[in-house]
């Protein structure tokens, strides 16, 4: 069986929000849509640094959106 990404976890102040993995393809300045609806521009994906991984919590929204996805 063939397993892909479908999505990350990314986090952002105030929380870890999962992203469709598409969204790591998007340019800079374009917007990114977590599973549970928070809007950021794309480049802040990938600017997280092993504090930021550590301090905040899991999106407990995102969490319950991807547990329940079939």
């Amino acid at each position: 069986m063939t397993e892909h990404l479908t999505h990350v976890w990314r986090p952002l102040p105030g929380s870890r929000h999962a992203f469709p993995a598409s969204a790591l393809k998007c340019s800079p300045d374009e917007q990114a849509e977590s599973y549970c609806g928070i809007q950021v521009e794309a480049a802040r994906l990938h600017t997280a640094t092993e504090i930021d991984w550590i301090v905040e919590p899991t999106c407990s929204a995102c969490w319950e959106i991807l547990k329940n996805r079939s």
